[in-house]
């Protein structure tokens, strides 16, 4: 007697914050369940038990590999798990099937078995990964630290004027430093409020402005090759920096060629070259345009043969 197969199983995530749901569907479309698990480790090992107790699992189409999902998806590769990263449903799809957990988990499973979701997820265990997650806490600090000192200025402006006098006019770090100096005391007026609170600004500042060059120099160390060894760092394109080597040699080439070739279209006699129209041949018998006066006769010889008779012949003579 021949032992039935046991079905091929598609699953299907759609992933939340906290929460993910979970459907199941076999070689031959055939929906064999729904289920939901926590987004922890034991909810992975819980929706990873339940899929293979309902068969030979195929494939997983996971939503959001890179947010939500990203979890699960590093949780089920590393137990060598088929991991595919599904696309959110179009909307006329959503509209006719309506809105649901389940049935986007479902539809989820449906795109890989139709073939629709043929993308691997990131790995999102390299160097690219390393510079993800620093890259994200050196622009948020930059953020902050641009805040810091353009509030600092801005109370700065309204500040009680012997407070103001001293800092007015100063560079940004001698300002910082000058406010995080500052001494308030006991806060009984105004002026000792102002201080302590630009002595906030400024202290903080202080620690961003370190924070930040901190994770430079860690990016700097990710990204820059090895000096001692010449080889690169984990992550770099060779191909990538050879073509940044060539357009740094370029550049100097270019310009000394921009700067020959203008220094030869000015030497050329009416600078044809640059589709300047050539300087227009006087025409005879008209001046330039700056000089007045009127033009002479044209085709008229230059003094006229006496009119009377007598006068003709005296002229002939």
């Amino acid at each position: 007697m021949a032992h039935p197969q046991p079905p091929r199983v598609t699953v299907g995530v759609d992933t939340h914050k906290d929460l993910h749901v979970a459907a199941a569907r076999d070689q031959l479309g055939r929906r064999l369940g729904t289920t939901m698990a926590p987004a922890t480790s034991a909810g992975y090992a819980t929706l990873l038990a339940w899929a293979h107790a309902l068969g030979d699992v195929q494939a997983w189409g996971v939503e959001g590999t890179g947010s939500y999902g990203a979890g699960l998806a590093r949780f089920l590769t590393a137990r060598g798990q088929r991991v595919l990263e599904v696309n959110r449903p179009d909307r006329a799809a959503r509209r006719r099937r309506g809105k649901s957990d389940p049935v986007d988990a479902d539809a989820a499973a449906r795109a890989v078995q139709a073939g629709e979701a043929t993308g691997v997820p990131k790995a999102q265990d390299g160097v690219v990964e390393m510079l993800r997650a620093l890259r994200v806490a050196r622009q948020t600090a930059v953020k902050a630290r641009t805040q810091a000192i353009n509030a600092l200025k801005a109370l700065l402006v309204t500040a009680p004027t012997e407070l103001r006098e001293p800092l007015d006019g100063l560079a940004t770090p001698k300002l910082v430093g000058a406010a995080a100096a500052l001494e308030p005391g006991t806060l009984t007026t105004p002026t000792a409020a102002t201080m302590l609170a630009l002595r906030g600004l400024a202290q903080r500042y202080q620690h961003l402005d370190a924070e930040i060059s901190l994770l430079t120099s860690r990016l700097d160390q990710l990204t820059t090759p090895d000096r001692a060894s010449g080889a690169p760092a984990t992550g770099c394109r060779p191909r990538q920096r050879r073509r940044a080597a060539d357009r740094r040699r370029r550049q100097p080439r270019a310009a000394a060629l921009r700067g020959r070739v203008r220094r030869a279209v000015r030497r050329l006699a009416g600078g044809g070259l640059l589709g300047q129209d050539p300087t227009a041949p006087p025409q005879p018998g008209r001046g330039s345009p700056g000089q007045r006066g009127a033009a002479p006769h044209r085709g008229r010889p230059a003094a006229l043969a006496p009119a009377h008779p007598r006068l003709r012949r005296a002229a002939h003579r």
